[in-house]
């Protein structure tokens, strides 16, 4: 694909849509637009444009067109798969500055924001009305565009869903310049083709988003964590199948191995509960009313117990929950501050989890590697954390590619699929054919060319096209 250069002129008309200190050129602001938190090697804009409304996306998406020139949408750059990476370089089209809270509609439970906004300002925000926004990425300065972009799903996936079961409406600026305004504030619609669930998980290949309306639920008035150490990973998969099979469904069911326990340890110095176990359950429960609580919290205790649980440590304070879910929401971060990791996002049927960390375990010794893996046992999505450690380049290189694969293969096995919420993006795309069948990847072309026909927005993600 042959794309168009950043000249001068081209700069000058950004700089008359968004102002000269918002079309940053100079070689000292590009370097941070980069990368994303990817292991995806650094690929340079030429341009940095940051937005402040959808008129001014409108127009830089207008120009990119007409001149051909590739345009790379990106919010908090916390992503996992190298979505927001200029692989062709030409813009960046930052959506930071779009950070506002628009309307809070307790009348109809939803809330209208545009898509810099952060998920914790957003939680925050929301919680102090008494309402829940659930989805819940563990990455708390990720924007709700990026959220959106990936359809996140996070901790609280087994109870509430994802990204996409919260989206009501949105509006959208597509690569021609073109803004549409999909749903709205109605609960149900069945007129026509669901196009607003083509752009909700499209990785910013179909259209950038710069308005959202999101549907909120009543905020539990109590609750309390539950932390359960293991022997082994088939005694707490058991249990999270038969705290579901109890009729208690948590807001959040979490898993981690000791390694990732132990290096969540290092990073916030100070110790977890109990650290000397090959796994361990997470469960937060809720409710609004102390009997319902402590009847859920008793039945979730005993089926603990009832599968070999080592403990059943009780997290019943504020203070108490947050150190524990700390800890399992920083072990990526954790494990990248002691160096460089790659990691994977599998998802398989809950039932299948055991079966998938043997297999990860299995894979990571043949190749000579150390991981950590950790999730959502709830939904059967794990993250595993591969550790370069003290490999060289070359033979980290070598080694990991093969180990990803047979990773992938190994959870399309056993039902699964290769992401779970990071996205495909530039990390797994090679992989995409493994995954879904060639007509599907046909059809996803074909609507890709509908939108975009010039091939400008976000190229390179996802796949290629022929």
């Amino acid at each position: 694909m042959k794309y168009g250069k950043v000249n001068e002129r081209i700069l000058g008309q950004l700089e008359d849509i968004v102002g000269a200190d918002d079309a940053l050129a100079e070689k000292e602001a590009i370097p941070d637009y980069a990368h994303d938190e990817s292991s995806v090697k650094a690929h340079y804009p030429e341009v940095v444009v940051r937005a402040e409304s959808t008129e001014e996306v409108s127009k830089i998406m207008s120009l990119a067109n007409r001149e051909k020139v590739p345009v790379t949408p990106r919010g908090g750059g916390t992503g996992l798969c190298g979505g927001a990476v200029p692989v062709y370089g030409g813009m960046v089209l930052s959506l930071v500055k779009m950070n506002r809270i628009l309307e809070l509609d307790e009348e109809n439970l939803m809330v209208t924001v545009e898509p810099g906004v952060l998920i914790m300002d957003l939680h925050a925000f929301v919680e102090k009305h008494g309402l829940l926004y659930p989805p819940d990425p563990g990455q708390k300065s990720g924007t709700i565009g990026g959220n959106i972009s990936t359809n996140a799903g996070g901790m609280r996936g087994v109870k509430y869903g994802v990204t996409r079961d919260f989206v009501q409406g949105l509006d959208a600026v597509l690569p021609t310049g073109e803004i549409i305004r999909l749903g709205g504030k109605t609960v149900k619609n069945s007129t026509g083709y669901s196009l607003i669930d083509l752009i909700i998980g499209s990785e910013g290949t179909l259209a950038v988003v710069t308005k959202a309306i999101l549907r909120l639920v009543p905020l539990p008035k109590m609750n309390a964590t539950l932390y359960a150490p293991y022997d082994n990973f088939e005694d707490a998969s058991r249990t999270v199948s038969e705290i579901i099979k109890n009729k208690i469904v948590p807001p959040a069911v979490e898993f981690a191995d000791r390694p990732s326990i132990l290096v969540a340890e290092r990073h916030l110095g100070r110790p977890m509960p109990r650290d000397d176990a090959p796994a361990y359950i997470i469960v937060r429960i809720e409710g609004n009313d102390k009997e319902t609580l402590d009847a859920d919290f008793e039945a979730v205790g005993e089926v603990c117990m009832k599968n070999n649980a080592l403990d059943v440590l009780v997290a019943d304070t504020m203070e108490k929950q947050q150190r524990v879910w700390e800890g399992r929401s920083c072990i990526i971060d954790a494990a990248k501050a002691e160096g460089s990791i790659e990691v994977l996002d599998c998802v398989v049927p809950r039932s299948h989890i055991p079966e998938l960390i043997k297999g990860l375990n299995a894979i990571a010794e043949k190749h000579r590697v150390e991981c950590q893996n950790f999730g959502h046992a709830g939904d059967g999505n794990v993250h595993t954390n591969v550790l370069k450690k003290d490999m060289s380049d070359e033979e980290w290189n070598k080694r990991i590619p093969n180990l990803i694969e047979e990773v992938y293969r190994l959870s399309i096995s056993l039902g699964g699929t290769i992401s779970g919420e990071h996205g495909v993006g530039l990390i797994r795309k090679r992989f995409l054919p493994m995954a879904v069948e060639d007509k599907q990847i046909e059809l996803m072309k074909g609507i890709k060319r509908i939108f975009d026909p010039n091939y400008i927005l976000n190229p390179g993600k996802i796949f290629d096209l022929d």
